[in-house]
């Protein structure tokens, strides 16, 4: 029993793992990837707490900023579970996208076209016939005799010198356009590095299983640390 209160005092108040269940966040973290989830950096809030076992509230104990660039796991409005995408946009900020490219504070977040990434062809990149029909003209076979995809790859930098890369199909999905919207006090923009597959800030929750657009920092359980 003691052993049991340590280790959910510790999941609550300093660490936890988490494992990715799907492919919003590929190239950067891929189906199956287990990580370490820091609960400190921003503070601690009902949360925190092992299981969500807390009512949904705003208060926070220490609480700091998310930065540019942070993948964090954060709790979508409607349900108690965990979702993982990358910090876009800071309270005050603007954020709109347009064609694919992210506009930040009216500015055009750079993104620059960078040599295929190559992912396992039995990775849940996406779901649906359509999706996966486009990701056959992807698919490439190695001299090994591996079957990977190689789907259009880009390097985003944020305002902090936060550079990463993003997936882009320019297929002219949903979420390509995003009008103006202008990030509350208190809040984060959210999205998946799987841009044209991604459940986030750009969706309402609800059928669409969005994060209902920018996020209170009081839902945001923590900061992925590394991959284990």
């Amino acid at each position: 029993a003691l052993m049991l209160l340590a280790v959910l005092a510790f999941h609550t108040f300093i660490a936890k793992p988490f494992y990715i269940p799907s492919g919003s966040m590929e190239p950067n973290l891929l189906v199956g990837d287990r990580l370490v989830v820091s609960k400190y950096p921003y503070g601690w809030s009902w949360v925190s707490a092992s299981f969500h076992v807390l009512p949904r509230s705003t208060w926070r104990i220490f609480p700091r900023t998310p930065e540019y660039g942070d993948i964090v796991i954060a709790v979508p409005p409607d349900k108690k579970e965990d979702y993982i995408k990358r910090v876009i946009g800071l309270p005050g900020d603007t954020v709109a996208v347009r064609n694919g490219q992210v506009i930040l504070d009216g500015k055009p977040v750079p993104k620059e076209l960078e040599p295929p990434v190559q992912i396992a062809a039995d990775s849940q990149m996406c779901e649906g016939s359509p999706c996966l029909s486009e990701f056959d003209s992807w698919r490439t076979v190695l001299p090994s005799g591996k079957v990977v995809y190689e789907p259009p790859t880009y390097r985003e930098t944020l305002p902090n010198g936060a550079s990463y890369l993003v997936l882009d199909d320019e297929n002219g999905s949903q979420g390509d356009n995003f009008p103006t919207t202008k990030v509350p006090p208190g809040h984060v923009f959210l999205m998946g590095d799987n841009r044209d597959h991604s459940a986030d800030s750009r969706f309402p929750a609800g059928l669409e299983n969005g994060l209902g657009g920018p996020v209170p920092i009081s839902d945001v359980g923590g900061r992925a640390e590394f991959i284990t």
